[in-house]
């Protein structure tokens, strides 16, 4: 029965997205339910040892679980607040050394995932995309077990580091797997979108889980949650994903190892939308870092508001990626992505002009909501983008009977991890010559601009006619008409 059932899941690909969703949550939850963990837990592990930590003091803890301000942007122990903590003179030096451990601990996953990222888009080409995804899920659940049974700040950065690998492979292999099987544009942006907005979800719950269960029964216990999770997701991907799929073997010229990735990078309209994805998103990124002492020296909030001015963000995010995936499609992508931006623009330059912490929650709100709109127009569009230039040109060097999406993805989610990581450390190094107001000024200036830079790229039209050309190609000839697998039935599936 368990093999009939498995057998019937493969011909669902409403039910393989489902998985995707699935994973990119556990993912992100992941992401988040360790930050408000570390600070105490580092704390007071290496309060009592006797250890002494050398590593450099770059990140300043501000009594605050969820966000971590750099210290490259002016800041200094006396005029930010700290985590009470009471002990002899050495457990505080401890303890401040810990800031620098903290940010060192957090940054690791994003710069693994940035490394990782082109290397899973190639291996994608050679053994398609759910061997990446079940070795991703697996790197989560090794993550999961080493932050539940780790004692010491070494594996506790091995558990991060791995979680960076796994992160790259169910990104890209996730969204490139619901790209392939949702051929139609308007089912892409709409299911797309939904499956993005598991990012919003997983990390609206991963912070309170973290902090709740960590408070209640112990620092383990949320890991040993997520590590079941992992657990029973893997299996599911085990038993339902299609492992012998490999419609991207011949589908992309392995010779060389930059054939793919050239007329990828050499392509107007992707270079157009990474440039967009990559812009508003660093909005957001420069915020985390800089946002908090801000309003400390400027607005005074009290503890607990720190936290929740973050929260309308990923609301705005998750109603943007879930409700305007098919509204982008019937609209126009590029129109609704022109207007995501200016709606970003406009957020970053209102943002700086609040004079209470209640004024920052509508400019948050419909900042996070025209990145989540934004990203749900033009991240199936990538996927379009790919499949056009393997319909119109036999001699790509992309492909040549189906598409590989796993180069396209892993590019964009490239510009993200570039976003988070450049981002703050640009806003840290500008803050003390312009401030913090001046410096989303100009944020929201450069969102603004980008525009109309579309408009004028010509890309709107260029969208149009791909888009128009896509619909007049019948389904079952473009929908895995030479794929291997169970995956070739997809469109007579159930949604």
């Amino acid at each position: 029965m368990f093999s009939f059932i498995g057998q019937d899941r493969r011909h669902s690909r409403a039910f393989i997205a489902f998985i995707v969703y699935i994973t990119l949550f556990l993912d992100n939850m992941l992401l988040t339910v360790i930050v408000p963990i570390l600070p105490d837990y580092l704390g007071h592990f290496y309060s009592n040892s006797n250890a002494s930590f050398s590593i450099p003091k770059s990140v300043i803890y501000k009594n605050f679980d969820l966000h971590y301000v750099p210290k490259l942007i002016g800041a200094t122990t006396e005029n930010v607040l700290l985590k009470n903590f009471t002990g002899t003179s050495d457990q505080q030096r401890s303890l401040e050394s810990e800031n620098g451990s903290i940010g060192i601990l957090l940054a690791v996953k994003a710069l693994v995932q940035l490394v990782f990222n082109p290397i899973v888009g190639n291996v994608s080409a050679k053994l398609g995309y759910s061997i990446p995804i079940a070795f991703g899920t697996l790197s989560l659940f090794l993550a999961s077990v080493i932050f539940a049974l780790g004692q010491s700040y070494g594996s506790l950065f091995v558990a991060r580091a791995i979680h960076g690998v796994g992160s790259a492979c169910v990104c890209v292999c996730g969204m490139s797997l619901v790209a392939q099987l949702y051929t139609e544009p308007d089912k892409r942006s709409r299911i797309m979108g939904t499956i993005l907005g598991s990012i919003a979800v997983g990390v609206l719950i991963g912070y309170p889980f973290g902090g709740i269960a960590y408070d209640i029964v112990g620092k383990a216990a949320p890991f040993h949650i997520l590590t079941v999770l992992c657990l029973m997701v893997l299996v599911v991907q085990l038993a339902c994903l299609d492992f012998s799929c490999r419609s991207q073997t011949s589908s992309v010229v392995l010779d060389e190892g930059h054939s793919k990735w050239i007329p990828l990078l050499t392509d107007r309209l992707i270079l157009v939308i990474i440039g967009a994805i990559w812009i508003s998103t660093s909005a957001m990124s420069i915020l985390e870092p800089c946002l908090p002492l801000w309003m400390i020296s400027v607005l005074h909030p009290k503890k607990w508001q720190l936290g929740t001015v973050f929260i309308p963000d990923s609301v705005g995010y998750w109603i943007g990626t879930n409700f305007f995936g098919g509204v982008a499609y019937r609209f126009g992508q590029i129109k609704i992505a022109i207007l995501s931006l200016a709606v970003v623009g406009v957020s970053c330059i209102v943002i700086p002009s609040a004079t209470t912490v209640l004024g920052l929650l509508l400019p948050h709100f419909s900042l996070g909501l025209g990145i989540g709109v934004l990203d749900a127009a033009l991240v199936p569009l990538l996927a379009t983008i790919v499949d056009s230039q393997c319909e119109n040109d036999n001699d790509s060097d992309i492909c040549e009977s189906s598409p590989n999406y796993g180069a396209v993805y892993a590019i964009q989610q490239i510009a993200v991890s570039l976003a988070y990581s450049l981002a703050p450390i640009l806003g840290g190094e500008l803050v003390p010559w312009i401030g913090f107001p001046w410096l989303m000024r100009l944020m929201g200036l450069l969102n603004l601009a980008y525009g109309p830079f579309l408009v004028c790229s010509g890309i709107r039209e260029s969208v149009r006619c791909l888009l128009q050309k896509r619909s007049e190609v019948p389904l079952a000839s473009v929908e895995f008409a030479h794929t291997e697998g169970s995956y070739k039935r997809f469109y007579n599936a159930v949604d």
